[in-house]
């Protein structure tokens, strides 16, 4: 695998660590900029907003730009927005910043995986493109609980100060491994960008991703509660258990990731049915610790078994645009996370139990299955479609060289001689 995987695979690394450390953070921020945790959670909010707002539109903007540096000019961007958050006096420019922040996230993993693809053999797209999703479960073991930790003794700022420096690291990789002269974007313009993106397949490509990473939102986003008050984890227990959520992640991706290169859609589909299978098993596994431990573990790995196969689908059916539409999976992924929590803050206000989010969760996964059936079905009748078309060309061409008929002499009629 060529060394420009890393350069794209530390950004990754930066990105899911000020996506995710947050969640860690919002106490000290809200203690700090005195503002209640309910005000600090948008935050959380503002960052997926400027992901779904920047994905679609900043690929679509720097389309026809050569691609390093595109990657560089979003690393940038990503680099003065956590700068920003560390400086912010106050709230409102912090939510400013945590929205600037967000933006360049999505079309940073949607060029970068045109780029991780365009490096590789064909046999090996899947497998470049889960490398690079590598730092991004990575931040999720190393880099979110030491950030978190570096937030909690040194202040939230440094933090930030943090992410900045790992982004200017990633534009250095950028710039020294990715080749200067790397293919430029889509030519088509902006109109043939958005045709391409409008197709069925496509949108039924980014659905699967909605309801398939809905699917694990709906419980990671309850996952503390569920194992405090369920399996009876105390909280200082709580760190170790998402650290092994990032192990299960790490190795489901690259496990995905080769899969996917021998079977793209039958790793999906077991990917989506692995997810829906332990998220059904929840309830059960909830109930005593270390069991517990083992769904945290089973949750990660089943749901990034399905990256890397979403990711690619996505550009093959947008192959006129696919940093466009990788982009726009990006914010499908953002769309899951925010619609998977809310259903299962829906679950558990209805009283449902502590590990409803689980059920609703492993129902999101059949609709996932459900819609990938639906993709697979509209992909085998338009490609009988153009079978039979191409039989019915070749058939006209075959008539068109056939030489006239001769007339044979009536049977009645003798022949004359001269």
């Amino acid at each position: 695998m060529p060394l420009a995987l890393l350069a794209l695979a530390v950004g990754a690394f930066g990105i899911g660590t000020t996506e995710f450390v947050m969640m860690g953070l919002l106490p000290n921020v809200a203690d700090d900029l005195h503002i209640s945790i309910p005000s600090a959670g948008r935050l959380v909010s503002a960052y997926a907003l400027g992901v779904v707002i920047g994905a679609p539109l900043l690929a679509a903007l720097t389309a026809r730009m050569p691609r390093r540096r595109v990657l560089v000019a979003l690393m940038v961007l990503f680099v003065a927005g956590n700068a920003v958050s560390a400086a912010a006096p106050d709230y409102h420019l912090l939510m400013a910043a945590r929205f600037v922040s967000g933006l360049p996230h999505g079309a940073f993993f949607g060029v970068g995986a045109v780029v991780a693809t365009s490096l590789v053999a064909p046999e090996r797209k899947a497998r470049s493109v889960s490398l690079m999703f590598l730092g991004l479960t990575v931040a999720n073991v190393i880099g979110v609980p030491i950030a978190t930790l570096m937030g909690q003794q040194l202040g939230w700022r440094a933090t930030f100060l943090a992410v900045s420096a790992i982004g200017l690291a990633a534009i250095a990789a950028l710039l020294l491994l990715v080749p200067a002269d790397h293919g430029h974007g889509e030519t088509g313009g902006l109109r043939g960008e958005l045709k391409a993106l409008g197709s069925l397949p496509v949108w039924l490509s980014l659905a699967t991703t909605v309801a398939g990473f809905g699917a694990l939102f709906a419980a990671y986003s309850y996952v503390t509660p569920m194992l405090t008050g369920a399996a009876g984890f105390a909280e200082a227990g709580v760190t170790l258990l998402l650290a092994l959520f990032g192990v299960g992640a790490t190795a489901g991706n690259l496990l995905g990731g080769r899969l996917a290169d021998r079977s793209l859609r039958g790793t999906l589909f077991g990917g989506l049915v692995s997810l829906g299978v332990v998220l059904a098993l929840f309830p059960v596994l909830m109930r005593a610790e270390w069991s517990a431990a083992v769904a945290v573990v089973l949750l990660g790995m089943a749901a990034f078994i399905t990256g890397s196969p979403l990711q690619l689908m996505v550009m093959e059916k947008a192959s006129a645009a696919p940093s466009l539409a990788s982009s726009a999976n990006q914010a499908a992924f953002n769309l899951a996370n925010a619609g998977g929590a809310w259903i299962g803050g829906l679950a558990l206000a209805a009283g449902f139990g502590l590990t409803s989010p689980a059920v609703a969760g492993a129902a999101l996964a059949v609709l996932g299955i459900g819609v990938a059936g639906a993709a697979y079905g509209v992909d085998l009748r338009r490609s009988r479609a153009v079978a039979a078309s191409a039989t019915t060309r070749r058939g006209l061409l075959v008539a068109s060289h056939l030489p006239d008929a001769v007339s044979a002499p009536d049977a009645g009629e003798p022949t004359r001689r001269r």
